[in-house]
């Protein structure tokens, strides 16, 4: 009698016989070694910022993660700024061709005249505003750590873009989160272009670049309750919902005189 499984193969009238190993027996020393293995590292989700504030992500560059993917800062509402952030997900590609722009705008207008003011033209940055908390992973990369905003997890409603001057990035983000402020364009016959500062040829040059960018409209500012304005333009790259409508169509026009 045969015990097991048995196969009899006559080969040339030699007798071979295969014995095939019991499967539930190679199941349980794999399943055995399997344990005896490291488990994978999986960084877990968490969410930073404010469930009714704005965040910013503001690029720098690109880097090599699960695609090209932007790499930059966000900023938080409490003023805390997280860096080396890689945005993954949507709108990367978008992000990435949006920077590229401005930055060859920049070269090309950054040390000419503003014609109204007779100021200098300064660096624009393009940044972009994310409606409640970000969802973040931190990773190591060649030994380096960085956050990962997995955008693919934001209600893409929850998402807008928008330019200003470099250096002021951290104001907008503190003034879209300050109570009490309002968005507003400014006139063309406003006496705004003419004032000798960033201000006043901020509000030009992003009329200036409006015509080099497919998606960009600019003209308007933020109104804090102490009256500063912060000139910033409008990325339509990136269709913003009603979450950002009255930055994005600001619903009144700005008197410098009220």
């Amino acid at each position: 009698m045969l015990k097991g499984w048995s196969l009899w193969v006559f080969l040339g009238g030699f007798v071979v016989r295969y014995v095939i190993i019991g499967i539930v027996a190679i199941a349980a020393v794999v399943a055995a070694t399997l344990t005896l293995l490291p488990p994978t590292h999986r960084a877990s989700m968490q969410y930073v910022g404010s469930p009714s504030g704005y965040e910013a992500f503001v690029p720098s560059g690109t880097i090599s993660y699960k695609e090209t993917d932007p790499i930059g800062d966000l900023i938080l509402p409490n003023g805390t700024t997280l860096t080396n952030v890689i945005w993954n997900g949507q709108y990367a590609s978008t992000i990435n061709q949006n920077h590229n722009q401005i930055n060859q705008l920049n070269n090309q207008f950054v040390g000419q005249t503003d014609p109204v003011n007779n100021q200098p033209y300064v660096n624009l940055q393009d940044f972009y505003v994310v409606k409640g908390q970000v969802p973040i992973m931190q990773v190591t990369i060649n030994g380096q750590p960085y956050y990962v905003i997995e955008a693919n997890n934001i209600n893409p409603a929850n998402i807008a873009g928008f330019y200003t001057y470099d250096k002021w990035v951290p104001n907008f983000e503190v003034a879209i989160n300050t109570p009490g402020t309002t968005a507003a364009v400014i006139p063309g016959n406003s006496p705004v272009y003419d004032w000798a500062n960033v201000t006043g040829t901020l509000v030009y040059e992003t009329h200036l670049y409006q015509h080099y960018i497919i998606g960009f409209s600019g003209g308007d500012v933020l109104v804090q309750p102490n009256r500063t304005i912060i000139p910033y333009g409008i990325n339509n790259n990136i269709p913003a919902s009603a979450y950002f409508s009255n930055f994005v169509v600001p619903p009144q026009v700005y008197n410098s005189s009220s």
